[in-house]
């Protein structure tokens, strides 16, 4: 089978090849479906190296799941699994924001002491943050970002669906995004005094 006549060979069949572990059918599913995957990453994250890395991760999930489920409508789970990816890599990045440089501008502006302390203080508001946050939120938030579980491990654990997961994650970041801007113009204000 050559990549000239992909789009000859059924879905199905090239699925059940790649089931008996047949790289030749992943290959040709992979350049048969790579392009789609990698637009739709794309036009939701709007950068290259993102997309390529979640294409990549959905290939990769495809060839360790193709053993052990079988799929019934590939396009539409490629297109699910760049989706999700996306929502992941989104999280991951959300994850990781803001927190370093105010340390390094504290200990410029007012040396290691008082910076110390500003920082103790800032992480203290943020966890009083947290806990101010809706019951549903707040446990979710702290198993997603303490716990470092998935939306679909929270899901299982809370019986709620993956949606209503991350639904409320996106609730409590919206919240603990605009009070932190609004703590960081604050301690740039009593920096600045």
């Amino acid at each position: 089978m050559s990549v000239y006549n992909l789009y000859s060979v059924d879905d199905a069949e090239l699925l059940r090849q790649l089931s008996e572990g047949s790289r030749r059918a992943f290959d040709n599913l992979y350049y048969k479906y790579w392009k789609h995957v990698y637009n739709a990453a794309y036009k939701r994250l709007n950068n290259a190296d993102q997309a390529q890395d979640v294409a990549q991760d959905v290939f990769v999930q495809l060839w360790t799941r193709a053993s052990t489920a079988p799929i019934d409508n590939l396009p539409a789970y490629l297109l699910v699994a760049a989706r999700n990816g996306v929502f992941k890599h989104l999280e991951k990045e959300s994850r990781y924001a803001a927190l370093p440089d105010t340390a390094d501008q504290l200990k410029s502006a007012h040396g290691e002491a008082d910076s110390g302390m500003l920082h103790e203080e800032f992480v203290q508001a943020f966890n009083d943050l947290v806990n101010a946050l809706p019951e549903q939120q707040r446990i979710i938030f702290k198993m997603r970002y303490e716990e470092d579980l998935s939306s679909q491990q929270i899901a299982e654990i809370l019986n709620l669906s993956p949606k209503t997961v991350r639904n409320q994650i996106g609730k409590s970041l919206a919240t603990i995004k605009s009070s932190l801007l609004l703590l960081n113009i604050l301690f740039f204000f009593c920096i600045d005094k």
